[in-house]
């Protein structure tokens, strides 16, 4: 069972109680038919919530509707719809079930069955040759986050390590976030998100929770019902979580800091900030005040469209008001200013001192607290890996395929590649050159997949992958504090196979398998974890379901002292190789124009502004039935989601001659695309909003929108600028 808020002790494991692959099943639940088993997992894929899921059972193969776990305190019974559905996930006819090998060109949809051992075979042989020809370094190990089950998404670094493959820097989705925030916090926890139903004002600051992490909204919502707190969402437009608010600020993309500059000025302003707190916790609170100056809601207004009254109002009730709850998401941050923008972001709470109240401070990610830093060394073998071995980051799989000499880090081109867990044609930037390079005759590609994504389709060997309540795993949330296991529910249809099975059958082959961290299960693997934190073993994890692994009231709210070591929050950030929960390895240095980043909170002209030729700004937000490029593939999202589709203002698709529906071409240097003009005033002028990471397929040349979004590496340790691309918009030919 969950643990109270605060003085939260770790996990103390009962007696061990044996329980077989089938025991984690239990009664049915309330409005369920009573001859439905019930199981227990956790939901698997790229959001914070990491919710905790009760599955109903219809048969050793068969599952029924996804509901969120009631007795878990923070999914509290609640969860996504898209989720809730995933039967039609699990169960589609489209669903991958044969290994597959290319017959014809490449791209062209030609292919043939193949059993399991002559594909791995097939695969193990590629990879070998390339190695003779180039070394080691030619194989790159590719993944991410298709499922954050802690063995099926890592073990893929225990074959890379033991191989001596190519590093992998895991750029693209947190560390813009990451690095900002830690660069003031010095640590990456904060309030307890439950706590957000016991504060008197919940500022939402640049998610759309109702479509990325509901859970957010379960809490803050009740925060309004039992205490009539404020709710306050800020994004660059009116989206569903908007419209729950009490306050909605409308901003321009990339111009969080000059708000959060702003609002601190009037606190220092109106006498709002805490000066003592100031005093004892922060490291130059005098001269951020002076800095802060000029920094007026005026000058705020003019970068970030804003009203100032708007501001003023803003800045006027987080003021007076003590418990706020600052939920700082990861959109705002996807920009090349996004490190800059996070911190400023998360000093706002610290000049208002709220950090010492319960249900105030702020929240980021929870990744970093110490219930969740499993010893993965076996499972990631990361006593294999060669320090001379070479990186390539994530995010510019473009111009690593392409062969771009900066890119490649002085290494070999690559020219073969394991990909798991991640759809890098569609959802990587700049997809044309990713595509490209996908096409090269001398790149030899294996994608495991449950579906035929855009990768698969431009693969030379696809193998079936399982879906997570057919496989053992153990999950943990960084948008709250539950470590929850994931076992395994129901058989998988005969075909797909888990990654850990794919990685297992590799090293065989490839003859690693002799390796420490080798031939172990799943189950193995997860003793070994949980055992690290003292948090029991499998089996116990079987019987409560989930930990709660939350740090007491002093840590989370850093009242015994920020995480630099002199316990102090800095406004003047260490840009310059200071602390970050992800930083590039040395042997690739620091990225981008670090020189210009700031001495204090500040808005910082990084970002791709327009010009004549490229009027407006695009942020590609998410859509409320898709997660990243996952259940684009069932009927329900496809149905809810219509078509492609381009938010903008009717001020200025008057001013283009468009009308709503209308096809419009929108493009900038890297490409263009093609999608429907919808009509919205929800938005700044000279803003437009494509929701969603459709299928490059469902647009009507075949390419999608990160065909716009840049691949270059953000300062101060990259990331992804996926909402920070100036553009043209016409009518379409």
């Amino acid at each position: 069972m969950a643990q109270p808020f605060h003085g939260a002790a770790l996990y103390t494991s009962p007696a061990k109680t044996a329980r077989d692959a089938g025991m984690n099943q239990h009664a049915p639940i309330k409005g369920t038919r009573s001859d439905i088993r019930i199981g227990h997992s956790a939901c698997p894929h790229d959001c914070p919530s990491t919710c905790a899921l009760d599955v109903e059972l219809l048969g050793p193969d068969r599952i029924g509707r996804v509901h969120g776990a009631k007795e878990n305190s923070y999914t509290a019974g609640v969860i996504c719809a898209k989720v809730a559905r995933y039967a039609e996930r699990v169960h589609h006819p489209d669903r991958l079930l044969k290994p597959l090998v290319r017959a014809g060109a490449k791209g062209d949809g030609s292919w043939k069955d193949s059993s399991w051992e002559a594909a791995l075979d097939l695969v193990a042989e590629k990879f070998i040759a390339a190695e003779a020809r180039y070394g080691s370094e030619t194989v790159w190990p590719y993944y991410y986050a298709g499922t954050m089950g802690q063995v099926q998404r890592d073990s893929i670094n225990r074959l890379r390590n033991a191989k001596k493959y190519s590093g992998y820097f895991d750029s693209i989705c947190t560390n813009l976030a990451w690095t900002g925030y830690v660069m003031g916090t010095g640590a990456l926890r904060g309030s307890d998100p439950r706590e957000m139903a016991k504060s008197d004002c919940v500022v939402i600051w640049g998610t759309n929770a109702v479509v990325t992490q509901v859970n957010v909204m379960t809490h803050a919502v009740r925060a309004r019902k039992e205490r009539g707190a404020k709710i306050v969402v800020i994004d660059v437009y009116d989206n569903a979580t908007m419209k729950q608010a009490d306050m909605g600020l409308v901003l321009k993309p990339g111009t969080d800091g000059a708000l959060a500059c702003a609002a601190m000025h009037v606190l220092f302003r109106d006498g709002h900030a805490d000066w003592p707190y100031l005093e004892k916790y922060t490291d130059d609170p005098k001269g951020l005040e002076r800095h802060l100056r000029t920094r007026t809601p005026e000058w705020a207004s003019a970068i970030t469209g804003l009203p100032v009254a708007e501001i003023e109002a803003f800045a006027r009730l987080i003021g007076e008001t003590k418990r706020v709850y600052f939920r700082l998401g990861y959109g705002f941050a996807r920009q090349r200013n996004g490190s800059v923008n996070m911190h400023a972001a998360v000093s706002v709470p610290t000049v208002l001192g709220a950090w010492q109240y319960e249900g105030g401070g702020a929240l980021n990610s929870n990744s970093g607290i110490s219930g969740f830093k499993f010893d993965k060394s076996l499972l990631q073998g990361d006593r294999l890996r060669d320090p001379r071995i070479r990186f390539l980051d994530q995010s510019r799989i473009g111009p690593i395929l392409m062969g771009h000499e900066d890119a490649l880090y002085g290494g070999p081109p690559v020219t073969a590649m394991l990909i798991q867990n991640t759809n890098p044609a569609n959802v990587a930037p700049e997809q044309r050159l990713v595509k490209q390079g996908f096409l090269r005759d001398d790149l030899f590609a294996c994608v495991h997949e449950q579906f035929m994504t855009d990768t698969a389709k431009l693969a030379d060997v696809v193998l079936p992958a399982t879906m997570f309540v057919e496989h053992d795993d153990l999950y943990k949330g960084g948008g709250n504090q539950h470590v929850t296991l994931g076992p395994k529910l129901i058989d998988p249809p005969p075909g797909p196979k888990t990654n850990l099975y794919v990685i297992e059958e590799l090293a065989k082959r490839l003859g690693v398998a002799h390796m420490p961290g080798f031939g172990m299960t799943e189950r193995e693997h997860i003793d070994v974890m949980l055992a690290s934190r003292d948090l029991g073993d499998f089996d116990t994890l079987n019987d409560s379901k989930w930990l709660d692994v939350q740090p007491d009231f002093e840590t989370a709210h850093f009242t015994s002292g920020f995480g630099h070591p002199d316990g102090k929050f800095r406004f003047k950030p260490e840009w310059n190789g200071g602390i970050a929960p992800n930083k590039p390895p040395k042997s690739m240095g620091l990225f981008g124009p670090v020189g210009q980043l700031p001495e204090f909170p500040d808005h910082v002209d990084l970002i791709e502004t327009v010009d004549e030729a490229h009027p407006f700004r695009l942020a590609t937000s998410p859509a409320r039935s898709f997660l990243n490029s996952s259940f684009t593939e069932t009927p329900s999202s496809r149905q809810r989601e219509g078509r492609p589709e381009l938010l903008i203002h009717p001020d200025d698709a008057e001013h283009l001659g468009l009308a709503g529906g209308d096809r419009v071409e929108i493009g900038n240097a890297r490409g263009e695309v093609v999608l429907h003009a919808k009509l919205f005033d929800g938005v700044r002028r000279g803003v437009v909003i494509a929701e969603g990471i459709w299928p490059n397929s469902a647009h009507e040349r075949g390419e999608g929108i990160n065909v716009l979004t840049g691949s270059d590496a953000p300062a101060p340790y990259g990331g992804a600028a996926f909402h920070d691309s100036r553009v043209w918009v016409r009518t379409a030919g």
